[in-house]
């Protein structure tokens, strides 16, 4: 298209499907994204999170739990060795990024990010050894949930931790 502009740029390329779901890959093997349709009701609006007949995975449910990320705040980078991450934004923007630290992987070395929150609900299904952080994008607190498949151990967690600036991690937040 030729347009008579005297200001111009590059045109946006196409990154959706009409239903809203990417039109590429995450780029990260075993990483699932479901974009989520609010269910108007009188009174607001209904999110489901989490349905067994989604089939996304074939692991139960061991805990849930919500994380409160106050605005311009991000969470370190975090890994599990045997624990599924299903990732829910249920108030407030966030950005999510994600690194696929699995050497075995067949996209080993690869980051993706997504942004998710109350106006875009997805869940997010982050396997082991997918590191992760989140980042607060908006101006008020983001609150986020997570249906673990296994719930958290006290005594020996299952979680591994390195900085957000971590050059191990070629992603800036």
């Amino acid at each position: 298209m030729d347009v008579n502009w005297s200001v111009t740029g590059p045109k946006d390329r196409q990154i959706v499907r009409p239903d809203w779901s990417p039109l590429e890959p995450l780029g990260i093997d075993g990483l699932i994204a479901k974009q989520i349709t609010n269910v108007l009701t009188d009174n607001g609006y209904l999110t489901e999170i989490w349905r067994d007949d989604w089939a996304l995975d074939d692991h139960g449910v061991g805990q849930v739990f919500q994380r409160v990320i106050e605005p311009g705040g991000v969470s370190g980078w975090h890994a599990h060795a045997l624990t599924i991450d299903r990732l829910f934004c249920a108030y407030g923007r966030v950005r999510l990024g994600l690194y696929d630290g699995r050497r075995d992987s067949p996209t080993h070395g690869n980051s993706a990010q997504l942004r998710l929150g109350r106006e875009r609900p997805a869940l997010v299904i982050v396997p082991p050894g997918v590191w992760h952080a989140v980042a607060n994008i908006g101006n008020d607190p983001a609150i986020f949930m997570n249906a673990v498949d296994r719930a958290y151990s006290y005594d020996d967690p299952d979680h591994f931790r390195i900085p957000i600036d971590s050059p191990q991690i070629p992603f800036v937040f």
